[in-house]
């Protein structure tokens, strides 16, 4: 009978080594992801539409993407970062193969991990993409310029259809992002209009993504999508833009530092954050730099878990550009 009994023990004791149970496994990697489906809605053959699946990782172990696979050529997939360690970001780009296909059109993207354990997700995307309507260029690419900077872009746009066919409006996602739209032709059931979008204010820092809403006399799809992206530079830059201080224990300290850079010379005023746990060294009153270092230094206090901060550091530069970051902490290893 013991000799049954230690049988059992060992073959549990396996199981449990090889990893959680599968239900599980999958669980702790969904819960990675801020959403798990997209959809495109109407957009027009040829135009550019891209969707990021945003997933974060917050968990102790590091977190590895293997690969992302799709069930339909109307859809592509890239990984932006397949390690991930504590609070690290990564995305799934699906891209909407809108040159290739026309009508309704959906795909699962599986997602694939091998570690801390194996998993994998499916990301659902859908769409519908018409044929009537080309834009040209397919998207308001801005490029990289600085933030408040003024820029200008122009699109085509063709419909072959009918006669009577018209954009009433143009609705935009964002304040700085103005735009004018003229009609500059229309021809046996043929429509053709240029539309001209100005960057006019602050747009975001960082990578701008967002779509432009073409509103038109259809009666059932009366709305189209036209992509506008492009990687705004703030005046002043962090790097990290987000901080790991690691995993600590409670009343240990940790010092990180931080690198502040503009495109022209200033002065640190002064360093503050969301919490009383932190020490900053603001750099003496001296000449103004282009670059500053600044050591942070983080104590840990009694509260145990993932803890995250907000710091932010003022200039005698534009107080709108007066930068901030996120600080990450896992106090007494809890996961």
């Amino acid at each position: 009978m013991w000799r049954k009994r230690v049988a059992w023990l060992l073959l549990v004791v396996g199981l449990w080594t090889m990893g959680p149970p599968a239900g599980s496994a999958q669980e702790w990697a969904r819960k990675m992801f801020q959403t798990l489906e997209h959809d495109f809605g109407v957009v027009v053959r040829g135009a550019k539409a891209e969707f990021a699946f945003v997933l974060t990782n917050p968990y102790v172990e590091d977190v590895h993407i293997v690969s992302v696979r799709s069930s339909c050529a109307c859809t592509t997939a890239r990984i932006t970062k397949q390690w991930l360690k504590t609070h690290e970001q990564s995305a799934i780009v699906a891209t909407y193969n809108t040159h290739l296909f026309v009508g309704a059109k959906g795909a699962t993207l599986t997602v694939v991990f091998d570690k801390p354990f194996y998993a994998e997700v499916q990301l659902q995307v859908r769409g519908y993409i018409r044929s009537d309507v080309v834009f040209s260029p397919p998207s308001v690419d801005l490029g990289e310029v600085k933030s408040g900077v003024p820029v200008e872009r122009k699109v085509d746009i063709h419909y072959v259809g009918r006669n009577d066919w018209q954009i009433l409006q143009v609705r935009s996602p964002h304040s700085a992002l103005k735009t004018e739209l003229v009609e500059t032709g229309r021809a046996a059931g043929q429509v053709w209009y240029q539309l001209t979008v100005r960057s006019e204010g602050q747009l975001p820092a960082g990578y701008y993504q967002d779509y432009l809403i073409l509103v038109t006399n259809d009666r059932i799809y009366s709305e189209l999508p036209l992509l506008v992206e492009g990687r705004i530079r703030s005046g002043i830059t962090v790097s990290p833009a987000s901080l790991f201080l690691g995993v600590v224990a409670p009343g240990q300290k940790v010092t990180k530092k931080v690198v502040v850079r503009a495109s022209t010379p200033f002065r640190i005023l002064s360093i503050s954050a969301d919490a009383d746990c932190f020490q900053f060294s603001v750099p003496p009153d001296d000449a103004p730099k282009t670059i500053h270092v600044i050591p942070i230094t983080f104590i840990a206090g009694k509260e145990s878990g993932k803890l995250m901060f907000t710091i932010r550091i003022k200039t005698d530069l534009d107080s709108q550009m007066d930068p901030s970051l996120v600080a990450y902490a896992v106090v007494g290893g809890v996961r």
